[in-house]
């Protein structure tokens, strides 16, 4: 009888440091939204859109770096990753005016790329057994809602002390930091002999031509929609459309005296419920069937949704509607990703992830930017809101005819 493979590999602990510091920034950007804006007067409509092009670059970036990875080795792409993210923060500080923040969100974006999901998650995926696989990617990316509980609440304080800008040039240092995990990440090759084989054009014509690709990529954009309007917006929302804190209450008694530490709090109750959250789906993942695990996530994003813009926001209402969105917040990640390789191998899952990732960024895209454009007309955020709880249901629909079966050569044990 062989041994059981090990969960916790060097890989899987060097890929969650990576992710984790690099998701706690990410993570962070909403809380930047009204002191940036209140310095340089900008409608709430243009630093969204420069978190919004952050996204779409994000997206763009995910199968680049992903195939940059196939190419040229994993650890070259998440180095070029964390200098694209640490010179867009360095110069982000210097900007004075819309335009350039939002060019310099570019660099921020592929950054993100080459040091987030797409890259990491492969290089797991590759190093996990069969057996563990699942588990592996949804603890990777548990280790992003890790960085999300601190992140948020992190820059808040540094805001306290030190102007936004400071604050950029400090975040640039963690993500060079954050690459003395490197040497972990080295992966031995689990891709089958057949596999290896086929070309990346190959796999990527076969994955084009099967309707179950598309509606995987069709079924993500949701899922980036509501993540970064949440992300870079609710803070704000919290903080003008909330009721005042109680004096004495039990959010007094925590240190939450404002709407807006409420704000930042929210996003790190958020990131803790999703710790529980992805290693529960990736848990999940290896002994359900993964498109209906997906379905049901997007069903109940719809309905937590629905429900909190219905009634009255209060600080009770943002903690409860955070705790419970936040359990399904990255939850469909392993699922996808683990979906996807499941279907199309190993060999090219950076490159096919990183596609089927660009329909997410596309939604957060429109998310980030629509949520500043619709507050700027309207003077809130229900209208986006709504839009948001509609493509939740659409991608919970498109997955239910996904044919959950593997193409090609088997994935190796």
């Amino acid at each position: 009888m062989s041994a059981r493979a090990p969960l916790f590999t060097p890989v899987l602990i060097g890929g969650c440091v990576i992710i984790m510091l690099g998701f706690a920034i990410r993570a962070s950007f909403g809380v930047f939204q009204i002191p940036i804006a209140a310095e340089f007067g900008w409608p709430r409509a243009e630093f969204s859109l420069a978190i919004a092009v952050q996204n779409l670059a994000w997206g763009i970036g995910q199968p680049i770096f992903g195939a940059l990875a196939e190419r040229f080795g994993d650890r070259r792409a998440i180095v070029a990753g964390a200098l694209f993210y640490a010179a867009g923060l360095v110069l982000s500080a210097f900007a004075v005016t819309p335009g350039q923040m939002q060019l310099l969100e570019i660099l921020v974006g592929f950054g993100i790329a080459g040091t987030g999901f797409g890259v990491i998650l492969a290089v797991v995926g590759r190093a996990a057994s069969a057996e563990n696989r699942s588990l592996a990617l949804g603890i990777a990316t548990a280790a992003g809602s890790a960085g999300q509980v601190f992140g948020a609440p992190v820059a808040e304080i540094l805001l306290g002390h030190y102007a936004w800008p400071a604050v950029f040039m400090i975040f640039a240092a963690v993500i060079l930091l954050s690459l003395f995990a490197l040497p972990m990440m080295r992966a031995p090759e689990r891709a089958s002999r057949a596999e290896l084989e086929e070309s990346m054009g190959e796999v990527l014509l076969k994955a084009f031509r099967d309707p179950s690709y598309i509606l995987i990529f069709l079924g993500f954009f949701s899922c980036g929609y509501q993540l970064a309007f949440i992300t870079a917006h609710f803070p704000a929302m919290v903080t003008e459309m909330c009721g005042a804190i109680a004096p004495g209450g039990m959010l007094a008694a925590l240190g939450i005296t404002t709407t807006s530490a409420l704000g930042a709090i929210a996003i790190s109750v958020i990131g803790m419920a999703n710790i529980v959250g992805s290693i529960t789906a990736g848990w999940l993942g290896k002994r359900y069937t993964k498109k209906y695990l997906l379905a049901g996530i997007y069903l109940a994003r719809t309905v937590v949704a629905a429900v909190f813009i219905l009634m009255p926001i209060t600080p009770a209402s943002v903690l409860i509607f955070s705790l419970l969105m936040g359990a399904l917040w990255l939850a469909t990640v392993p699922l996808t990703s683990g979906l996807v390789a499941h279907i199309y191998g190993l060999r090219y899952m950076g490159t096919l992830y990183g596609i089927v990732f660009l329909s997410h960024q596309i939604g957060g895209f429109l998310g980030v930017w629509l949520g500043g454009r619709m507050y700027d007309i309207y003077g809130d955020y229900t209208l986006v809101w709504w839009i948001g709880v509609g493509v939740g249901a659409f991608s919970a629909i498109v997955h239910l005819p996904i044919r959950e079966h593997r193409m090609g050569a088997a994935l190796p044990a």
